[in-house]
């Protein structure tokens, strides 16, 4: 992945710069000794590795606004970091950028359950949200793979998602409002906690913009009832096209099930291995859950059984109690760290109609062949939303150029048949020059005006989402 070349002039002033943001914060919230930024050269996309001029952590939004502020004063980029999770290189540095992590801002700021609220920092984890509010009866919705340890600062940069999302939504659905600090140093509140806000909608602006426009500090969510209960079902398949009609078929019938996720046999194996969550020994798997009370269970449970056996599954077991169902989700979130235990991968990130599910499934198993890589597949299955992994040897040469270009037939493919470059992991790096796959010239040029509004200089982490040869002129030296 090219990056823009180091601004010299910046690179020379380092010791000045790290002098001026440490006389903005407490000693230990600036990092510059090289052999420390190691640690945020790079993000959950580790095939690329960068480290940044320094890492500022600030605890509180003022602290943000007087980085910023800074920042935009001596002309320096920064980057944004949540918990470093990006499957996008969303949070990659530039060697002449400025690491802002969020990771001490994780405070609980305001709980309502009156009105279904919670303001946190947005330092804080997905899970922990969850956390703060489950002995109440409530919970967070999104779910994404990575909640043990993803910040909602970057669900809200990437518009995270997850296995229970088929019901629930994604992170946009479930964001009432936030506290951003601009590139300038100006923070400023966007929505909150109502249904909606008058005017423009700049909360959907936000959700999604991946750090382009601004730093989110704060953020107030949405939390629900926990269910009355909920019981997953495994469905196993003798090939992955067979598993995919019959998720189609689902969805046709108007059955909406709180998750359909999907896994292939190289995946399977190896959740199972790893969790020994009693999955089948088939080529495809099913896990589609439903909740409710136990009426409501059995009646939706009756119509998706009954949908699946037209597809003559070679295993269909519900579960058995509340340990089994954890366990069954224990092996599906942890299917990229199984992977990850067995082989190299690139885990992409494309959604798709789920009516085009078996074709596109029987593509990249095709194009598997095409470019001599295996690929595992893994992912939310109700609402199209795929997570190809293909593997590869990151230690022999040319296998990672070759597993780029496959990464990007398939997500080529997706766009082809009607479906976008992502659904949840952002464009970040590893889509950005695929990004006029999908849209006109005109759409960037719409996208990249949005931006000029919000960080006229283009110091908000650089390289991202809009191709360098289109994006290249707007920084400002």
């Amino acid at each position: 992945m090219e990056m823009p070349t180091p601004d010299a002039t910046i690179m020379g002033r380092k010791a000045a710069i790290v002098a001026g943001l440490e006389a903005l914060l407490p000693k230990d919230a600036v990092i510059s000794d090289p052999h420390e930024t190691r640690a945020y050269e790079c993000d959950g996309l580790s095939a690329y590795r960068c480290p940044p001029l320094a890492a500022v952590l600030p605890a509180n939004t003022e602290e943000v606004a007087a980085i910023l502020k800074f920042c935009h004063a001596e002309g320096v980029p920064v980057v944004p970091r949540g918990s470093g999770t990006s499957l996008a290189g969303g949070a990659l540095p530039t060697a002449d950028s400025i690491i802002l992590g969020v990771s001490k801002m994780a405070d609980v700021l305001e709980t309502d359950y009156a009105n279904r609220i919670i303001r946190v920092q947005t330092g804080r984890t997905n899970l922990s949200v969850t956390g703060a509010v489950e002995e109440d009866g409530f919970f967070y919705a999104p779910d994404p793979s990575s909640q043990l340890a993803c910040a909602i600062a970057g669900n809200i940069a990437m518009n995270s998602g997850g296995a229970h999302c088929l019901k629930y939504g994604v992170t946009t659905n479930n964001l009432l409002g936030v506290t951003m600090v601009t590139m300038e140093g100006e923070v400023v509140e966007i929505g909150g906690a109502h249904l909606e806000a008058a005017g423009y909608d700049l909360l959907g602006v936000i959700c999604g913009s991946e750090g382009q426009l601004g730093v989110v500090t704060e953020a107030t969510l949405r939390i629900l009832a926990k269910p009355e209960g909920a019981r997953p079902v495994l469905m196993g398949f003798d090939s992955n096209e067979v598993a995919g009609a019959c998720v189609s078929d689902i969805i046709k019938a108007g059955v909406l099930p709180v998750a359909i996720e999907f896994m292939d046999r190289p995946c399977i194996r190896a959740c199972e291995d790893f969790v020994h969550a009693g999955y089948p020994d088939v080529e495809a798997l099913l896990i589609v859950e439903v909740e409710g009370s136990d009426d409501e269970i059995d009646e939706q449970l009756e119509k998706i059984i009954e949908i699946a056996n037209r597809h003559n599954p070679v295993e269909l077991r519900e579960s058995t109690g509340p340990e089994q169902s954890a366990l069954i989700w224990k092996g599906r979130k942890s299917a990229f760290g199984a992977m990850g235990q067995i082989n190299d991968y690139m885990c992409l990130d494309g959604t798709i109609p789920v009516s085009e599910l078996p074709y596109v499934l029987r593509r990249i198993g095709e194009m598997s062949g095409e470019f001599g890589l295996d690929v595992a597949n893994v992912f939310h299955a109700g609402d199209g939303n795929m997570h190809p992994l293909i593997l590869y040897d990151a230690n022999k040469p040319g296998d990672l150029e070759t597993c780029e270009a496959f990464g990007a037939a398939i997500l080529k493919l997706c766009v082809e048949v009607g479906g976008c470059l992502t659904g949840e992991h952002g464009v970040g790096i590893e889509k950005r020059d695929l990004m006029l796959d999908q849209y006109a010239p005109a759409d960037i040029a719409a996208q990249m005006a949005v931006k000029d509004v919000f960080d006229p200089a283009w110091l908000l982490n650089p390289a991202k989402v809009f191709p360098l040869a289109t994006s290249a002129s707007r920084r400002v030296a």
